[in-house]
Order: structure tokens, then C-alpha cells, then sequence
């Protein structure tokens, strides 16, 4: 059997439909996409730590007989051949609408935002004018910010309850929108948004996990204690797979819980040149090499062998 065979009996087996009606309802569920892209990442990273490091690698069981442990809560139980200790990692993605979350689609935003983060930006000369750096290069690489771009967009429902007490830049980029409507105000935005992504990429991570009060945490984000390593993959901004590797312990606490991760962190960014060649630059908690995070874990880190629930559940169709 050839692939489109395989994929055709595999969607007649376990969906009992047409592939042209599989493909149609995947295309119409966003949802659904997003459970395949997840299983995409998680696939190739299970593939990386064992063909790439040597690992030998177990799914954590999803359904967990029993409370689940509260060190259990990631994607793959992982250990060398050659080690009793068995470790915990947790795969993600990036946020899919960071740099909308932003509203980069401004100048200032995006002024602002680069220069918060100026720590993450390669081109940035800490020693010179910061803002005058920044200002010089979105003029050179976005010059339409200068011209049809110049004035702030503002999204729909903003700009329907908006009220002016005074003549303002706002209130007057405000008031310039409101001959529009809310699909034409959305086309704007992501048509900014396109040409901004053209030359940056924002790199953040999105952590949440189900409710507060589940697996011992006191907020809607992981414990730090949840697992050992964290999997970020920046496909959604990259131009491939790629995985982007960190300790949680590394990695700043919540402010409401020291023992809790933050929902987003701003990890870097992808900067695309004049020749469409993208840089990727990190801060250093994050590392593209796996060794460089698990040489710091201990025996004390290890998970306990008898608590390991595996899942071996999935789907056999006969190729033959």
C-alpha cells in the first residue's frame, strides 16, 4: 500500500467516511486541526528523543487509573538506556495570536514592545539609544508604519463603545474607523498584522492547565513540580518543527505562586531579513540542545518507577 491507500483505509476504518469528507471536515474545525497539530508535535518530539538523543520514551497514560500523580502531569516518561531514572517532559506550542494579544498592528506597540524586551532583540546596541535603535529599524523594515500605516487601529467592539470626552489621537483614529464594520475593521488588522509578521515573530508560550484546585495547584497553570523539562515547539512561527528546550524550575515563577509557572513567557523572537532569511534568537533559559537541560537533572528529580502509568492505546488498522 502506498500512503494515500493507507490514509484512505485508515479514515474508512476508524471514521467510516469518504477521505473527501474527512478532509472537508478537518479543513471547517479549527478545533480539530489544532488536536492534530498537537499530536504532530508531540509524534515528532517522541521521535527526537529517541532517534536524535538515544532516549527510551513511554506516553504518560492520559486516562490515569487512580488520582493522578502530581509530578505525572506531561507528555512522555523519558530516561538514557543506560539510567534507573526516569524523568518527566511536557510538549506545547506557542501562543497562536501573540502578536495580536499585543496589538503590534500599531506602531507604538510595537515600539514599546520591542523595547521592553530589548534583552531578546540581536540588533539592539544596549549600550546606544534603545528607542532610537528600535524607531530606525521599524522605519527601514516596516517603512508603511510612516505612511498608510501611521494612524492605530482599534478592534470592533472598541471602537462601537468608545466615547470621546476630548479631542484625542485616539478619539480621532477611533472616530476615523467608525464608517467600518466589523469584518472590514478584522481585515485591516490582520492585513497589518501579516506585513508586521513579514519581518518579526513573537515567541511566547501559552501555559494553561485545566482548572485551579486540580493536581494540588492553586491557580489555572502548571506547578513547576509538574514535570522536568519543557518541549516548546515554534512551528507556528518558524518555518519547521523545531523544539525549544527548558527546566521549569529555571523559569520565573507566578507572582501569585512562587510554585506555579506563568502563563506566558516571551521567549524571543524570529527576525526575517531583506532576503527573507529568518534569525532566531532566544533568551538563555531556553536551549535548542535537550542534553544542556537534562545534564542538570538529579536522581532527586526523578519520578517513582512504581507510580509510572503508560499508555499503550491506539488505533491498529491492517495495511495489508
Amino acid at each position: 500500500m502506498n500512503i494515500l491507500e493507507k490514509i484512505t483505509r485508515f479514515v474508512e476504518c476508524v471514521f467510516k467516511t469518504s477521505l473527501e469528507i474527512f478532509l472537508e471536515a478537518l479543513k471547517l474545525s479549527p478545533n480539530a486541526q489544532g488536536y492534530v497539530s498537537g499530536s504532530i508535535t508531540e509524534l515528532l518530539l517522541k521521535k527526537k528523543l529517541e532517534e536524535e538523543y538515544g532516549f527510551e520514551v513511554k506516553r504518560i497514560r492520559e486516562k490515569w487509573e487512580g488520582k493522578k500523580h502530581a509530578r505525572h502531569h506531561g507528555d512522555y516518561y523519558f530516561k538514557k538506556a543506560d539510567s534507573h531514572y526516569w524523568y518527566v517532559i511536557e510538549a506545547k506550542g506557542v501562543k497562536s495570536n501573540s502578536e495580536k494579544w499585543h496589538k503590534l498592528y500599531n506602531f507604538k506597540n510595537l515600539k514599546n514592545f520591542l523595547i521592553t524586551h530589548d534583552d531578546k532583540v540581536p540588533w539592539i546596541n544596549c549600550g546606544e539609544n534603545i528607542e532610537q535603535q528600535v524607531t530606525e529599524w521599524i522605519c527601514k523594515s516596516l517603512p508603511r508604519f510612516q505612511n498608510e500605516y501611521s494612524s492605530n487601529l482599534y478592534e470592533y467592539e472598541e471602537v462601537k463603545k468608545y466615547k470621546a470626552k476630548r479631542e484625542t489621537e485616539k478619539a480621532g483614529a477611533i472616530a476615523a474607523l467608525h464608517g467600518y464594520n466589523r469584518d472590514q475593521i478584522n481585515d485591516m488588522i490582520e492585513e497589518r498584522l501579516d506585513y508586521v509578521m513579514s519581518r518579526v515573530k513573537v515567541l511566547e508560550t501559552h501555559f494553561v492547565s485545566g482548572t485551579s484546585g486540580a493536581g494540588e495547584r492553586t491557580q489555572a497553570t502548571p506547578r513547576k513540580d509538574e514535570f522536568n523539562v519543557i518541549a516548546i515547539d515554534i512551528v507556528l512561527r518558524y518555518s519547521e518543527h523545531k523544539f525549544l528546550f527548558a527546566s521549569p524550575q529555571n523559569l520565573e515563577s507566578s507572582g501569585d505562586d512562587p510554585n506555579h509557572l506563568q502563563q506566558n513567557y516571551i521567549m524571543g523572537f524570529v527576525f526575517t531579513d531583506d532576503h527573507g532569511n529568518p534569525t532566531l534568537t532566544v533568551t538563555d533559559d531556553w536551549y535548542e540542545n535537550l542534553n544542556e537541560v537534562y545534564e542538570i537533572l538529579g536522581p532527586e528529580d526523578a519520578v517513582n518507577e512504581n507510580d509510572m502509568q503508560s499508555d499503550n492505546r491506539y488505533v491498529i488498522v491492517n495495511d495489508e
